[in-house]
C-alpha cells in the first residue's frame, strides 16, 4: 500500500504563490506516476498537473501552464506543485493520486489518494 498526504494549502491574494507538497509512505513510490488534481465545491474533480515515474515527462492542464510547476524527489518520496501567479479560480482542494493507468489527465488512472489539501485564492 502506498499512503498520501498533501501538505502547504492556505489563504494567499491573487498573484501570489503557494508549494504544495505530496509526501509519500509505503513501498515502491519511485514506480508510480503522480497527478495533481483539484476540486472546487459542486464540480468535479479535475486535473492540474502530471508527472511519471522517473520525472522525465510532466503535463499540465492549459489554464494552469505556464504558471505552475510539477516536479518529485524520489530520494525524499515527495511530489511538488509549485504555484505562481494565482488567481482566485485556483481555490479549491488539491489532491496528489499516484498510479500507473491511462489517461494521465483521468481520476480514475490513480489508484491512491491523499485527503486534499485547501487552497483559497483571494481577490
Amino acid at each position: 500500500q502506498v499512503q498520501l498526504v498533501e501538505s502547504g494549502g492556505g489563504l494567499v491574494q491573487a498573484g501570489g504563490s503557494l508549494r504544495v507538497s505530496c509526501a509519500a509512505s509505503g513501498h515502491h513510490f519511485s514506480s508510480y506516476a503522480v497527478g495533481w488534481f483539484r476540486q472546487a465545491p459542486g464540480k468535479e474533480r479535475e486535473f492540474v498537473a502530471a508527472i511519471s515515474w522517473n520525472g522525465g515527462n510532466t503535463y499540465y492542464e492549459d489554464s494552469v501552464k505556464g504558471r505552475f510547476t510539477i516536479s518529485r524527489d524520489n530520494a525524499k518520496n515527495t511530489v511538488y506543485l509549485q504555484m505562481n501567479s494565482l488567481k482566485p479560480e485556483d481555490t479549491a482542494v488539491y489532491y496528489c493520486g499516484a498510479g500507473g493507468g491511462t489517461p494521465y489527465y483521468r481520476p480514475m488512472s490513480y489508484v491512491y489518494w491523499g485527503q486534499g489539501t485547501q487552497v483559497t485564492i483571494s481577490s
